[in-house]
């Protein structure tokens, strides 16, 4: 949606006044001056049949119709341009209206007044709720392509994808825009001032996409972000692509934060990147279905294992520090899982209900099974057990106790010298492996999507914003919303439901008090009111 304002209006439109909300719902940012949106070079359009909210300046700012008197609570969650604090910067027609390739689409480029709903299911009298612009190329942008020098950093874990996207922003930036110096910060952010750049090119990315890893390499932790502005500044660098997760992000807004505060022309894009899924608003993090696909080799292996012994036991664990999304969908694929333990859900071990008198029945019924783990689930049992203390990573994580080799020891204790019973458990720990793979066909192209979303938003003038599909439409999202808060497993959701319909696990929470005190209470009573058997 077009949000710019003028002082003259097309004379078909009734008045228009600006006026201070004292309050919005759920209101996370202020709005920025509705004079300072970008756009301006255009005809000035403005929805008068419907009141429109916006967030992002220190003072929200509404602009209502009069006339309207039924406020449907339509609020925009935009991200900052470099016209707020560079206001007498000059746009430039895009590039594409010359491109070939783009001569057969309908629309080239994205309406200005587009915006993607972060809510998709609403009932018939309630708010619309908050949107965010629509991702895509401007007819307006606010670079020329022979004045743009762009650098990409990747920072973090690795993740199938990264070479993907990485490729695609070099190919993007030189074939959508002209654009041909392109750097690539080798060794993640300690790389902007203590290693030296690479020259990119389509050439030198060509095939990267067919390889795991990082083709840049990476790093956690050295952020210091007037080293790396300094480092901006020194080699003229105006677009900054910055691809990683939580930590990393964070580091994007404070790199954005310093170049407004400078008041340098450099638009800052974030690209997220976790295989955990645990990324907030956006429908999925890229390297997750890929993640999700090659777990099924691992799982596949532990049941053929199981089945072909008495009383087999497979344990794998798979990825999840705080969010147990692949262990969930990697045992809703397979089918031959019969018990996910997730950091979402607590588990305890011995007395009814717990995770052994599963294990024994499950056995009796089938004569073997299959356990899925993610890494993040039972930290608190296992800490309790090793008296370890809390210790975090170069990225403030923190670091995690082995839970698979515990929790093998344990069942391996509990049915040979409790029960007496004998079990062969095989345990499968597969997770570097999946994170080091090139990302499968369906990652390819979201990776594709999610690069050159970047690349039109940074054209275009947006920065400090990051890019990801809501509801399936791609979009220009704030920092800030995808840092505040982690992407968990929801207990009381259908997913969740349909994973213990699919292995008839137990919850482990109906009798342990302590697990419970962990859940919010909502979610505690509808389990415990919830029969689950085995």
């Amino acid at each position: 949606m077009d949000l710019s304002l003028s002082s003259s209006l097309s004379r078909n439109h009734a008045p228009l006044y600006l006026y201070k909300a004292s309050s919005l719902p759920n209101s996370r940012y202020p709005t920025r001056p509705l004079s300072n949106f970008p756009n301006q070079d255009l005809k000035p359009r403005i929805s008068l049949r419907k009141p429109l909210f916006l967030r992002h300046s220190n003072n929200p700012i509404r602009a209502q119709n009069p006339d309207q008197a039924i406020d449907d609570g339509f609020f925009i969650e935009d991200v900052p341009h470099l016209t707020n604090f560079l206001p007498n910067l000059p746009s430039y027609p895009n590039p594409l209206h010359r491109s070939p390739a783009y001569a057969i689409v309908k629309q080239t480029f994205v309406n200005p007044e587009d915006v993607v709903a972060e809510k998709i299911v609403v009932q018939k009298n309630s708010p619309r709720g908050v949107h965010f612009r629509r991702a895509g190329p401007r007819e307006r942008v606010y670079f020329k392509s022979e004045e743009v020098r762009a650098c990409i950093v990747t920072c973090g874990g690795l993740c199938p994808g990264i070479n993907t996207v990485i490729r695609e922003i070099v190919c993007g930036l030189n074939s959508m825009y002209g654009v041909d110096d392109i750097l690539g910060i080798e060794g993640g952010y300690r790389g902007f001032y203590s290693k030296n750049t690479t020259q990119l090119t389509p050439k030198a990315v060509n095939d990267i996409h067919k390889r795991g890893g990082t083709f840049l390499q990476t790093s956690r932790g050295g952020h210091d972000t007037n080293k790396i502005v300094d480092n901006i500044q020194d080699r003229r660098i105006n677009q900054v692509y910055i691809i990683g997760g939580d930590g990393t992000q964070k580091g994007a807004a404070a790199i954005y934060k310093e170049v407004e505060k400078r008041g340098l022309q450099v638009a800052v894009a974030g690209i997220p990147k976790t295989i955990d899924n645990d990324i907030a608003v956006i429908d999925k993090s890229f390297g997750f279905d890929t993640a999700v696909e090659e777990a099924q080799r691992a799982i596949n292996a532990a049941h053929v294992e199981v089945e072909s012994v008495e009383n087999g036991v497979g344990i794998v664990k798979l990825m999840g520090r705080y969010s147990g999304f692949i262990a969930m969908f990697a045992t809703l694929a397979s089918r031959d899982v019969d018990c996910c333990l997730i950091p979402e859900s607590p588990f305890y071990l011995e007395g009814q209900g717990g995770l052994f008198e599963f294990i024994e029945q499950r056995l009796k019924e089938n004569g073997h099974m299959v356990i899925v783990l993610a890494e993040g689930a039972g930290q608190d049992y296992v800490a309790q057990s090793m008296h370890v203390v809390d210790e975090k990573d170069a990225s403030g994580n923190m670091l995690l106790l082995d839970v698979g080799p515990w929790l093998t020891q344990k069942i391996k204790d509990h049915f040979t010298k409790i029960k007496r019973m004998p079990i062969n458990l095989k345990y499968i720990d597969p997770t570097y492996m999946i994170r080091a793979i090139p990302s499968n066909a369906s990652d390819n192209i979201y990776c594709t999507l999610l690069a050159q979303s970047a690349v039109h938003g940074a054209m275009a003038g947006y920065t400090g914003f990051t890019v990801g599909p809501v509801n399936s439409r791609h979009a220009y999202i704030p920092i800030a919303r995808v840092t505040e808060t982690t992407n968990t497993v929801k207990l009381t959701d259908r997913m969740w439901a349909r994973l213990l319909a699919s292995t008839n696990q137990p919850s482990f929470l109906q009798k342990n008090e302590a697990m419970q005190e962990k859940l919010d209470g909502k979610t505690s009573d509808v389990i415990n009111n919830t029969e689950i058997t085995s």
